[in-house]
């Protein structure tokens, strides 16, 4: 698969800013579908919303936005898994988070590497082990819980 882009992404994916925590799809391997994996990045700046009140004068990523890059990237690669012929109007919602670590404070300038794979698939419940990594170091890790749901489309 090539890398893709936000462009790439933003036809996958019903996030849009501010809320999209996906920079970059670096690779994605959907050969099996228990195991699947996926690498995407998330680039952190001074200029994100959310720096605003936490801190000020000390900025830090709040845990859950990185909990929700995490979910992202995995309902990305769920959708990976389904293939090109998915039904568009399903999406995936993060569910419920187990196992959840924080090791250190993600700050302006981080570059988020975002790593899940897929665990189980049962009855459109998606689970996978996820971790983001800053220079190499895991800042947290958690398993993601997704729930397949269908839109109602005008």
């Amino acid at each position: 698969m090539s890398i893709k882009t936000i462009a790439d992404i933003q036809d996958v994916m019903p996030h849009r800013y501010p809320f999209l925590m996906l920079d970059r799809i670096v690779a994605v391997d959907t050969e099996a579908e228990s195991g699947a994996t996926i690498h995407a990045l998330k680039n952190v700046t001074i200029n994100e919303n959310f720096f605003n009140g936490h801190f000020p004068g000390h900025p830090v990523m709040p845990g859950v936005m990185t909990l929700e890059a995490l979910a992202q990237a995995a309902g990305y690669l769920g959708m990976m898994v389904k293939g090109e012929d998915r039904d568009r109007s399903v999406i995936f919602y993060f569910a419920g988070s187990e196992r959840v670590r924080f090791k250190r404070p993600v700050v302006p300038g981080d570059q988020l590497n975002l790593r899940a794979t897929l665990v189980s698939c049962r009855r459109g419940i998606w689970k996978f082990e996820s971790q983001a990594e800053v220079d190499g170091e895991i800042v947290c890790c958690a398993d993601i819980i997704c729930a397949e749901k269908r839109l109602e489309l005008p």
